[in-house]
């Protein structure tokens, strides 16, 4: 696969979004891509364990805006129900999210740990997927920002379901609404992150961890996560997750989302009016 790889290393898989130029954002073929990965790892039985990663600097920045200015992809376009391909936005965002919630809803799911290991910015979708994952492994120069407000967007990939769930709902707010970009130290703090580990052997230290928990008793794992999942109120994830592609399709053919992706890209700040 061109932009997501994977390796095995012993009992650990490894999938790695690979698209720098991009700031590892994601199109339809690279979500496509990483769905395809997560299905694969998280139905291996020779698998126990399983690190998501970005290439070094950078974690992964969400969807990719551009592709989604650009029209999106046609021929995928056609999968889409009826009511969801007139024109705008949003229907490019809920070809690339439909891809990207399956995949969050199979980490979820999956009967092995799934560890995120963030070295650079998670944003946006980077930040849902970061969250999705059983643990968050962060570099120090890791940084997590929600971001969708910025373009006039409502949060997907989770977030909007997970947020509350890991930081309770006053900081959840604190988040969506001020927007701050977090640095490792201070997500670890909050509880959105396990640990922060040197930048310098990040990788080294991660696969350690994920070494140890993969040579754990997998059959209880398994099941700690699945009573963990229903303490959570996991069964309702799916669920929300089409309530927050309905509402960032919705949001995506506003008027405030033309007016954010025009001053994304003008790299100004947007005028939001009411």
């Amino acid at each position: 696969m061109p932009h997501v790889h994977i390796s095995r290393l012993g009992a650990v898989g490894v999938i790695a979004i690979d698209r720098p130029r991009r700031f590892n954002s994601l199109d339809v073929r690279t979500a496509q891509e990483l769905r395809r990965a997560g299905l694969q790892l998280a139905r291996d039985a020779e698998v126990r364990a399983v690190v998501l990663r970005g290439q070094p600097g950078v974690f992964c920045s969400g969807a990719d805006l551009k592709f989604i200015c650009d029209g999106g992809d046609p021929v995928d376009l056609g999968y889409l129900r009826p009511e969801t391909t007139a024109g705008g936005y949003g229907r490019v965002f809920k070809q690339i999210l439909e891809y990207i919630h399956s995949t969050i809803s199979e980490i979820r799911r999956a009967p092995k740990p799934f560890i995120a290991a963030v070295d650079g910015v998670a944003a946006a979708g980077g930040f849902g997927l970061a969250m999705s994952c059983d643990l968050v492994i962060a570099s120090e120069r890791a940084s997590f920002e929600w971001a969708y407000s910025k373009t006039g967007l409502t949060g997907a990939e989770s977030s909007t379901f997970l947020l509350p769930r890991l930081i309770g709902l006053r900081r959840a707010m604190e988040l969506v609404l001020l927007n701050p970009r977090l640095t490792a130290r201070q997500a670890l703090d909050c509880g959105l992150v396990t640990t922060v580990l040197s930048a310098d052997d990040f990788d080294d230290q991660t696969l350690a961890i994920a070494t140890r928990i993969a040579a754990g008793p997998g059959r209880a794992q398994a099941a700690a996560k699945e009573l963990l999942n229903q303490a959570a109120g996991m069964d309702q994830l799916d669920a929300h997750l089409d309530r927050e592609l309905q509402e960032l399709t919705r949001a995506a053919d506003s008027p405030e989302f033309a007016e954010g992706i025009a001053a994304f890209f003008e790299k100004r700040e947007a005028a939001f009016h009411a």
